[in-house]
């Protein structure tokens, strides 16, 4: 069952523009792991002897998942930076495509654009989950905090005759092992497709960095703090069923389209594929940070600016700010955090694929 995952447009009070910090860090703890693989594994200079004396010398950059910004400016901004550095020519030209789901706020997107970029630019609506690009059009690809979307719900956590049904749950945290497996068979399709699909954009030789939420190896879904978190929206969502202001069937019916990978399980799948060498995969590391209601507060309204567009689409708009409120306050109280050395924290991984063949 496929479900609206775009992120809250404009750049009011629940907008990703507002409300996407988090990831911003991320990309810049990224950057210099970036830089050093275009420097060590990316032979631009064989990419500009490839063009003819009839086509300018392009460099294509595209970053999957794009968003409203401004973090994805950031993060080609940089990608373009490094080529340059490296290949000290005058005479090459970037081109950068921006994609996203076709709800995405692309005005939004356009209208931020930086004044002073050294890039052309282009939109590419539609899921990354399928082909956006020519063949061997791409050179480098780009995408952050995008690839732990599932394309859609498993059909079977809404079937009341499968194992899988999750009935009044919205995720796979605290449901039975059967729901489990039909979340990591869902991601491992959407994997296989997106590789699939890179494989024939990319230009041999080609790079391609992610960065992927995701636990520990090994890490069973009862220790992790993080999606232990996604449980109380659920049960916000069934108090308002209590309270009559939804139906049951309709929080039955909802399942949150994500799914936090392993290192383990995302590198056999990309073993699998067999299209592209993995050149580095590593944890990225951040600070700790301090855990208090203030925190918490900022995390739920990061979490608004990413699922909104999914309820309102499936509950409507009168309950959202309820449910927020709710969940808000049922995370304050809640001991998730307080007893986080029991639990497995998210972190981010991040990969560097290069697109095999000569």
């Amino acid at each position: 069952m496929a479900m609206k995952t775009t992120m809250n447009g404009g750049d009011g009070h629940y907008s990703y523009t507002r409300n996407s910090l988090g990831q911003r860090q991320g990309l810049e703890l990224m950057k210099d792991l970036i830089n050093k693989g275009i420097d060590e594994k990316l032979d631009v200079a064989k990419f500009m002897s490839s063009s003819s004396s009839f086509s300018p010398k392009m460099f294509r950059v595209a970053d999957l998942g794009s968003s409203v910004g401004p973090n994805t400016y950031f993060a080609v901004q940089n990608i373009i930076n490094s080529v340059k550095l490296k290949y000290q020519e005058t005479d090459v030209e970037f081109q950068a495509f921006f994609n996203d789901q076709i709800s995405n706020d692309f005005n939004t997107l356009f209208k931020n654009l930086p004044s002073d970029r050294e890039y052309f630019v282009a939109a590419a609506p539609g899921p990354f989950h399928g082909r956006l690009f020519p063949k061997k059009s791409i050179h480098f690809v780009h995408s952050s905090y995008s690839l732990h979307w599932l394309s859609s719900v498993p059909k079977e956590l809404v079937d009341k005759e499968s194992p899988a049904y999750n009935k009044g749950k919205i995720f796979y945290t605290s449901a039975s092992e059967q729901v489990f497996e039909a979340y990591t068979a869902q991601f491992a399709k959407d994997i296989t497709s997106f590789l699939n699909a890179r494989a024939h954009e990319v230009v041999h030789g080609g790079l391609m960095a992610l960065l992927i939420p995701c636990f520990p190896d090994g890490t069973p879904p009862s220790q992790r703090n993080m999606e232990g978190v996604f449980d109380l929206l659920g049960d916000s969502l069934t108090d308002l069923a209590n309270m009559g202001l939804v139906s049951e069937a309709k929080v039955d019916s909802f399942n949150l389209p994500l799914y936090h990978t392993s290192p383990q399980e995302l590198k056999g799948l990309i073993e699998k594929n067999g299209d592209f060498s993995i050149e580095r995969m590593e944890n990225i590391c951040r600070s700790r940070t301090q855990v208090d209601a203030s925190f918490i507060k900022s995390m739920i309204l990061h979490l608004r600016a990413a699922w909104e567009g999914m309820i309102r689409e499936h509950f409507g708009n009168d309950i959202v700010d309820e449910l927020f409120d709710r969940f808000t306050k049922k995370a304050i109280n809640s001991s998730i955090f307080s007893e986080s050395e029991k639990y497995e924290s998210l972190s981010e991984l991040f990969v560097l694929l290069k697109r095999n063949g000569d």
